[in-house]
């Protein structure tokens, strides 16, 4: 092989590369909210819009909405890793502390997303490697709210999680 035509290749190598690398990489919006989220949270309120009466629902595939009230969240920007810790003094759901990958994800001109997977003792993806997407709505240096968009009764609802800085 010459030298032009091993230029030419590396030369499109370079672009095949940075092209791929450019459209993984993170905007500096996005970099700003991880650094936001960074730090420990608690749960402190879920609320439901569009859904009338007592509901018991399941949420992350792990407990009843109401046993994640309290919780304890932890969130390491600069490895994308986490968890969250259950905390029932009554007893009534199950005592439960979770290791998460998170990021945050960036559709197209809509609002940014938070997302994460539950991993289980040996850091490995549960949930057939499925994870959970939040809206989102509220962020700041002490507050942050997520939105999940839900069907309920066959009628769009949702669940808004709000968390506050510890």
């Amino acid at each position: 092989m010459n030298n032009k035509t091993f230029s030419k290749k590396l030369v499109a190598l370079c672009i095949v590369v940075t092209t791929v690398l450019g459209s993984c990489s993170v905007s500096n919006e996005a970099r700003g909210i991880k650094k936001n989220i960074n730090g420990n949270w608690v749960l402190q309120t879920i609320t439901a819009e569009g859904i009338t009466g007592v509901a018991k629902t399941r949420i992350f595939n792990e407990a009843d909405f109401g046993c994640f009230i309290g919780s304890e969240w932890n969130f390491l920007a600069n490895n994308s890793t986490g968890s969250y810790t259950i905390v029932d003094t009554k007893k009534e759901c199950p005592a439960i502390k979770r290791s998460i990958r998170w990021s945050v994800y960036e559709p197209k001109d809509l609002p940014k997303e938070f997302q994460f997977k539950r991993l289980d003792d040996k850091k490995n993806p549960m949930d057939d490697n499925a994870g959970f997407r939040l809206k989102i709505t509220q962020l700041d240096a002490a507050q942050m709210k997520l939105r999940s968009e839900i069907t309920f009764e066959g009628r769009p609802a949702a669940i808004i999680y709000n968390f506050v800085k510890k």
